[in-house]
């Protein structure tokens, strides 16, 4: 099963290859996506993504995972998220969105099992 292609990324807005749903901020892994709901962990800006929302798509079995920050780099990525990923043997890569959705795009399309958490504003 492979990663689905996020098909466009505007401010406030992603669309997933597959998917009818517009997200503001989204999870993707192989063979699926879901709306990223900041309050099921209580994820804010500061300190950022945590551990517990990448651990639903570490559990898809991906070999990379991707980390949108935001259009203007405003979510944080604690220290603690990346040692998480990588004694996971996950490589982890954290960039700005666009850069990260072009990242993404590119692994998905080399058939790599890459997943992502994106945050589109």
């Amino acid at each position: 099963m492979s990663s689905p292609e996020i098909a466009s990324l505007s401010w406030g807005q992603m669309k997933v290859q597959g998917s009818t749903k517009i997200y503001k901020d989204c999870k993707v892994w192989p063979g699926g996506s879901r709306a990223w709901d900041w309050r099921e962990t209580g994820t804010e800006h500061s300190p950022g993504v945590q551990p517990a929302d990448v651990e639903e798509v570490v559990k898809k079995g991906v070999q990379t995972l991707v980390i949108g920050r935001g259009m203007s780099e405003a979510l944080k990525v604690p220290p603690s998220t990346v040692e998480y990923l990588e004694k996971q043997g996950i490589d982890v890569r954290v960039l700005q969105t666009e850069q990260a959705v072009k990242e993404y795009n590119a692994l998905a399309a080399q058939g790599i099992r890459v997943g992502g958490v994106f945050h589109s504003t």
